[in-house]
């Protein structure tokens, strides 16, 4: 299958290399040419993951990377374009992508904070086609950090994808394509639903907040080790279990994943499978020097992520004090607002829609 990868970020590596290994056409575009010419220039790139090492070609054929300097030459009869990087990148990637897409592509956002939204708006401001499928899932399918130049180190794979289509109308056709290439996508609903699932607004604002004295001080600290104390996930339960009855005003069902599964050892299996918070902390590829003003956990996961959910939560009438709590810190710590910044219902536009209307949209997608 034709299969275009956008970014170069951590995830955008291990996704080019993993779709390749398995005999899909990738054709891999990077904003960066110069990372790009290097990367030709290396001629493959190194995968480390529990298999070892070996590297992936870069070249013309099935099964190789294709790096791609125009982004219409890599989204071209692709029939799915994966779109693994942080959702602060959408506001600027969408409506650039969105002319460049053609009837019945799949867009898959892992994860996407209701990007599908801003994706699909981005289309139909451009008068694109409607039958474009845009995906979510509730967590990128790797656990990866880029080593050097030309080599992506993955400690862990996700064994369960929950997703959500929008528009849901499309979901069938779309699950064929995303089958395809991830095996292990599970049907979550529609678009909202997929976004409700997203662990990184769960995971990382409470970690990023109460860790600042630490991350300030220190020339490096894992969060995932030393900054997940007991105090701390309670919080990320209380925080979750906010999520979970948002989801549950909407309707949507479980299984909702709670968070509680990816620490556990036992039990049910979360995405990356049980234990799979000792996979990060095993790997030390989490230990990093943390801007509390500029990195993604702060500006995508706490600004975008919780404004979603505490929007959410105040059009289906759920209070979320602790996501409100840890969104109002987050502003206080970096000097901005980031509710009136962030991905709300009021700025995409759906505040005003009453439950029809917003089922209705998520059926049948955006009108141009």
């Amino acid at each position: 299958m034709k299969i275009a990868v956008l970014g170069g970020g951590h995830g955008s590596w291990a996704t080019a290399a993993e779709l390749a290994e398995h005999g899909h056409e990738v054709r891999w575009w990077r904003r960066n040419t110069e990372e790009l010419e290097a990367l030709r220039a290396a001629g493959a790139v190194r995968v480390r993951d529990h298999r070892g090492a070996r590297a992936v070609p870069v070249g013309d054929a099935a099964g190789q990377i294709h790096p791609q300097a125009d982004l219409a030459d890599a989204v071209r009869d692709a029939a799915l374009i994966v779109i693994p990087l942080p959702s602060t990148t959408h506001d600027d990637l969408a409506p650039r992508l969105a002319p460049l897409l053609t009837e019945g592509q799949v867009v898959f956002l892992p994860p996407g904070t209701f990007g599908s939204m801003v994706f699909a708006q981005a289309v139909a401001a451009a008068d694109g086609p409607a039958d474009i499928a845009f995906a979510e899932a509730g967590t990128l399918p790797y656990l990866a950090r880029r080593h050097g130049d030309s080599e992506v180190v993955i400690s862990g794979y996700a064994t369960r994808l929950p997703t959500g289509v929008f528009p849901r109308r499309l979901a069938d056709s779309a699950f064929e394509v995303l089958r395809q290439a991830y095996p292990s996508v599970e049907d979550a609903g529609d678009g909202l639903s997929g976004a409700l699932m997203n662990a990184g607004p769960i995971i990382h604002p409470p970690l990023i907040t109460m860790n600042a004295g630490p991350l300030e001080h220190f020339a490096s600290w894992d969060i995932h080790n030393e900054g997940t104390q007991p105090s701390i996930r309670r919080v990320t339960d209380a925080l979750d279990a906010e999520r979970i009855a948002v989801r549950e005003a909407f309707g949507y069902s479980a299984p909702h994943f709670p968070l509680a599964d990816h620490y556990a050892t036992e039990g049910e299996e979360w995405m990356y499978g049980r234990a799979a918070h000792d996979k990060v902390t095993d790997s030390g590829d989490w230990r990093e020097k943390i801007d509390l003003g500029s990195h993604r956990y702060m500006l995508e996961d706490t600004r975008l992520g919780l404004s979603l959910l505490v929007s959410a939560g105040r059009w289906a009438g759920v209070a979320t004090p602790v996501a409100a709590g840890l969104l109002a810190i987050g502003s206080a710590m970096t000097g901005r607002d980031f509710y009136a910044e962030g991905r709300t219902f009021e700025n995409l536009g759906l505040a005003e829609l009453d439950r029809d209307g917003l089922n209705q949209l998520l059926r049948n997608g955006v009108q141009a």
